[in-house]
């Protein structure tokens, strides 16, 4: 299923949030005014969004009030990308220059913490005290693990359980919160508000696994994004981790020196070539499809509907897309 039949059950719902966005990114900055025509004008995948509308969809919500809680989880979302950028020292995202390549750090920073702050306010407007909770402490968690993921940057030593600790922070915070946020706009008090956040918390596993094996295997035509920029930066992924496990010491030993001083995009072919003979690239792909399967596990339970069928598509999407 193509990631517009996913979308179609909830069209309505994301075309009002294309049109708030406009309206809540209206402003009388003219660097402001540029950067966010820049930011927006190649759109993501509008993922937590899209899981927010459809776990409150699937619970029986007909309004529209999720749209600003959506509109949140986008912007801090994108903020975290600004952010991200200027730590990986990115030069392109989703096909275009980045901020802080086109602009600068401080630019990238700075519009970054502009977001969040766009991102609160609107919550405030809804006036709905727990939304406020949910997407503070999810924000806080993503915070923890970007310091996190920092504080482990360069170390060949991070064992497979420490890196999903980290990513379940860093990433699957924000899908674990739109689930959740989609239970409490439909009022849903019972047992069901934890399998919506349990649905986003493995969903968010999967996908950043699967952005890591794509950092190694993308095409940056597809991906938008360069390729290589985890082993720049000194982050060891999954597909890594598990080569590392599997090799001689020998071996692995040279391909850490290889990673950790001076890497350069001509040594990619051969780290790859490494990652994959000691099955690196597989292991991770099982292990993603291990995390949606345990989403889809999450909501199996829950009466058949064209949202639930969504949401299940929308897992299978993530392990099996190639940008």
């Amino acid at each position: 299923m193509s990631l517009s039949d996913i979308f179609a059950p909830i069209r309505k719902e994301l075309e009002s949030f294309d049109r708030e966005l406009k309206i809540q990114l209206e402003t009388d900055s003219p660097l402001i005014y540029e950067l966010t025509k820049h930011l927006f004008a190649s759109p993501g995948k509008k993922l937590r969004p899209t899981l927010l509308f459809l776990s409150s969809k699937v619970l029986g919500n007909d309004g529209e009030e999720a749209v600003f809680p959506a509109l949140a989880l986008e912007l801090i979302h994108t903020a975290t990308l600004l952010h991200d950028d200027v730590i990986d020292e990115a030069e392109t995202r989703r096909g275009r220059e980045t901020v802080n390549h086109r602009w600068t750090n401080l630019v990238s920073v700075l519009m970054g913490d502009y977001l969040f702050a766009k991102a609160f306010k609107i919550l405030v407007k809804t006036g709905v005290p727990e939304l406020l909770d949910i997407v503070s402490r999810a924000t806080e968690r993503v915070s923890i693990g970007e310091l996190e993921q920092v504080a482990e940057l360069g170390n060949a030593e991070i064992e497979e359980s420490r890196y999903l600790e980290v990513i379940s922070k860093k990433t699957a915070s924000l899908f674990a919160c739109a689930g959740e946020c989609g239970q409490v706009l439909a009022g849903d008090n019972s047992h069901k508000g934890a399998v919506f956040r349990d649905f986003g918390e493995n969903f968010g596993v999967a996908f950043q696994i699967t952005d890591d094996l794509l950092d190694l295997t993308g095409d940056a035509q597809t991906t938008g994004k360069d390729v290589g920029n985890d082993l720049k930066s000194g982050w060891i992924t999954l597909p890594v981790i598990h080569a590392l496990r599997q090799s001689p010491e020998k071996e692995g030993l040279a391909i850490v020196e290889l990673i950790n001083n001076d890497f350069r995009d001509g040594d990619l072919p051969l780290i790859i070539n490494f990652i994959n003979a000691y099955g690196g690239l597989e292991y991770a792909r099982k292990r993603a499809e291990f995390f949606r399967d345990e989403a889809l596990s999450s909501i199996a339970n829950l009466e058949p509907s064209e949202h639930k069928r969504s949401l299940e598509e929308l897992a299978n999407f993530v392990v099996d897309r190639k940008k």
